[in-house]
C-alpha cells in the first residue's frame, strides 16, 4: 500500500479513485465493513481503492477533552493495508483544513485533488466547516460533480453500536475482552523492552518492561500474548503503578511463561486477551509473590487449554 502525506504527493497518481473517508481509529468492525465495501467496489469499477484519513484526530485540534487514540498512526496504516486498500492519504488536520466549506471540500479535495468516482463513509459522516455537510449534502455534490456516495450502515454487537468512543471507554476501564469483540481482534499495543528495577526478578518472576507510544494502556493484570523475536508467546502483563513498592509512574511489565532469553532492546507487540484482576496493594513483597504465582498458574491453565504455547 502506498502512503501519501500530502495532496501534492498524491497528485502524481493520476488515477480515478474509490475513496473511504474517516479517522478509522481502532479499525474496528464498522471500519472494516466500510473498507471491504470500498475495495469490492474499486475492483468492480477498476478504480484505485484509497483511504483519506487524518492526523492528528480532529478532536485533538478542537476537542475540549483530551482524546486518547486507540492506535498509533503506524498501527492504523498497517491495519488499513491488511484490508487490501491500495493507497492511503494522511491529511494533516489543522485549522486551515477545518475551515474548508462543505462545497470546497467536495470540489477541491474530492474532485480536484483525489479524482473520486465513488465515496464511502459511515452512516453519521459529517464534513466541512463546523460539520455543516451531511450525507444528503454529499450526495447532492456527487450528482453535481460526478461521483457516487455510499453510506455504509453501522455495525452492532450485543445491541450496541460499534464505535471508537465505546471501545476507548472499555479499554480505559480495562475491559479488554469486550473491546476485542468490537475490534474483531485482541487489543494490541507496541513498544520497546527497556531496563527496569528488576523487582520481578527478585520476586522470582522476571518481566519485560515495555515502553509504549500507545495512548491507551488498559489498567490491571491481564492474560496476554507478546510478539517477540518472530513468535507470539503466552504471557502475564501487569499495567499499573506498583503500589506495593510505593511507585507512582505507570509501568507495563510482562512475564513470559517459560521464556528464558534476554530481550532488552527488542521491539514487541502485546495482545490483551483477558483481565484477571485489578492491581492492588499487598502488605509485603512475599504476599505479592504468592499472588503472582497464583496468576501464573491461572495463565498456564488458560494457555494450555487453548494449546497456545509455542
Amino acid at each position: 500500500m502506498k502512503v501519501f502525506r500530502s495532496f501534492e504527493d498524491y497528485a502524481g497518481l493520476s488515477r480515478h479513485s474509490a475513496l473511504a473517508i474517516g479517522n478509522f481509529d481502532g479499525l474496528h468492525l464498522g471500519h472494516q465493513k466500510i473498507l471491504r465495501c470500498l475495495v469490492r467496489q474499486a475492483r468492480r469499477q477498476k478504480l484505485l481503492s484509497c483511504v483519506l484519513t487524518f492526523s492528528p484526530h480532529p478532536e485533538k485540534v478542537f476537542g475540549r477533552d483530551a482524546l486518547c487514540m486507540i492506535q498509533t498512526l503506524e498501527q492504523r496504516l498497517e491495519g488499513i493495508e491488511k484490508t487490501g486498500v491500495e493507497a492511503t492519504l494522511v491529511v494533516p488536520f489543522n485549522r486551515r483544513f477545518a475551515n474548508l466549506s462543505a462545497k470546497d471540500f467536495a470540489e477541491k479535495i474530492l474532485v480536484q485533488a483525489v479524482a473520486v468516482r465513488a465515496v464511502f463513509v459511515g452512516a453519521n459522516f459529517r464534513f466541512g466547516k463546523k460539520r455543516e455537510g451531511d450525507i444528503p449534502g454529499l450526495r447532492r455534490f456527487g450528482n453535481a460533480f460526478g461521483f457516487d456516495v455510499y453510506a455504509v450502515p453501522q455495525v452492532t454487537r450485543n445491541r450496541q453500536t460499534v464505535s471508537s468512543s465505546l471501545i476507548r471507554s472499555l479499554l480505559l476501564r480495562g475491559r479488554v475482552k469486550e473491546a476485542g469483540l468490537l475490534l474483531g481482534r485482541p487489543y494490541e499495543i507496541e513498544g520497546d523492552v527497556v531496563s527496569g528495577d528488576a523487582r520481578g526478578q527478585s520476586l522470582g518472576f522476571p518481566t519485560a518492561n515495555v515502553q509504549s507510544p500507545n495512548e491507551i494502556i488498559p489498567p490491571g493484570v491481564f492474560l496476554t500474548l507478546i510478539d517477540v523475536q518472530g513468535k507470539r508467546w503466552p504471557s502475564l502483563t501487569n499495567v499499573g503503578v506498583r503500589p506495593t513498592f510505593s511507585r507512582k509512574k505507570l509501568a507495563i511489565e510482562t512475564h513470559l511463561l517459560g521464556f528464558k532469553k534476554t530481550i532488552y532492546g527488542e521491539s514487541v507487540k502485546i495482545e490483551f486477551l483477558k483481565k484477571i484482576r485489578n492491581e492492588r496493594l499487598f502488605p509485603d513483597s512475599a504476599g505479592l509473590a504468592r499472588q503472582i504465582q497464583r496468576d501464573v498458574d491461572a495463565a498456564g491453565r488458560f494457555f494450555r487449554a487453548r494449546q497456545m504455547f509455542p
